[in-house]
């Protein structure tokens, strides 16, 4: 069962099957729902207890061109750095390929209310966040 939200139940069931994978070293996949020990290796890695993957790419599910994307990546990018938090560059890939992928960051040791000020100040309908327990967690802000 869907959670209860303003977002389209499609979108929101495409969220969940997409496949969130971080470029770090070594790469993973996160998938929402299942437990992820090399997401808890990078947790510990990076003394953290939890994490989120986060985009600035799409604002509401609104298509924008690459041009557009990347630079709306770089802005997120430009303000994690300047707040001292590490991350590893990703991508949001449908396992069918049925749309393009989302350029993201998985951010070590971001609390979920900062998670989720970044996601509303980036216009997202939501995000993947982890705890302590490293299961991805579908986030929504609408």
């Amino acid at each position: 069962m869907l959670p209860s939200s303003a977002i389209d139940p499609n979108i929101i069931q495409a969220y969940l099957e997409t496949e969130y994978r971080a470029h770090g070293r070594p790469a993973f996949t996160l998938r929402v729902g299942q437990a992820s020990s090399d997401l808890h290796d990078a947790h510990r890695l990076n003394n953290v207890d939890c994490s989120a993957f986060l985009t600035a790419c799409n604002p509401l599910s609104t298509p924008f061109d690459a041009a557009a994307n990347a630079a709306r990546q770089a802005l997120l990018a430009e303000e994690l750095s300047s707040q001292g938090l590490v991350f590893v560059r990703g991508i949001g890939q449908d396992p069918t390929n049925r749309w393009p992928g989302e350029d993201s960051f998985l951010v070590f040791g971001l609390a979920l209310d900062e998670a989720k000020s970044f996601g509303s100040k980036y216009d997202q309908n939501g995000f993947i966040w982890s705890g302590r327990d490293a299961v991805p967690q579908l986030i929504l802000l609408r």
